[in-house]
């Protein structure tokens, strides 16, 4: 069984401004820069047959390259529960029409339709017992956060490698948009 999920990722001067928001937040475990992406669906564990059949699948898709414009920071859960801080990502009908797609692909193979609406974000940091007031310092001192445009020429579908730290992730395809 393999750990997957169809993201973006981004140029490292993105990765690195996204990763330079990070601090203040005592609890909060900081996405390494490496790490940071947008994911379009996680799919989870299949067997490695199916993965390639996904691969078989996504390598379909035809769809524009696309603009996107990162904007804002905020957070998933409210006081004790805060689980996630996140930026967060304009509206972009061309990034809503490719995860369309990517979701289509998926269900093709098999896997069930995602039940949770699309929210497109990157995720931060993940947050276990921070305070509230802290949490509430960091969105208000990084709410202007933009950045962008960010020229989106691809998606990739990840491997995830779970362990004692921080996830790995292995770009195991790329497909091109355009």
């Amino acid at each position: 069984m393999i750990r997957l999920f169809v993201a973006l990722d981004f140029p490292e001067d993105v990765r690195r401004r996204l990763a330079g928001l990070g601090g203040g937040v005592p609890g909060a475990r900081w996405t390494d820069a490496d790490n940071l992406h947008l994911t379009l669906r996680f799919i989870g564990e299949v067997p490695g047959d199916q993965a390639a059949e996904i691969d078989e699948s996504l390598a379909q898709i035809v769809a524009p390259a696309f603009d996107l414009l990162l904007d804002g920071v905020g957070v998933y859960g409210s006081g004790r529960n805060a689980r996630v801080l996140w930026a967060g990502v304009e509206r972009s009908d061309a990034l809503s029409h490719l995860q369309s797609k990517v979701e289509s692909a998926l269900v093709r193979c098999g896997l069930p339709a995602e039940e949770r609406k699309f929210s497109p974000h990157v995720t931060l940091a993940r947050l276990k017992d921070a305070q509230k007031d802290r949490i509430g310092r960091f969105v208000e001192e990084r709410g202007m956060f933009r950045a962008g445009p960010i020229r989106v020429e691809h998606f990739t579908l990840y491997r995830s490698h779970l362990g004692k730290g921080a996830a790995v992730y292995e770009a195991l395809s790329e497909y091109r948009l355009g």
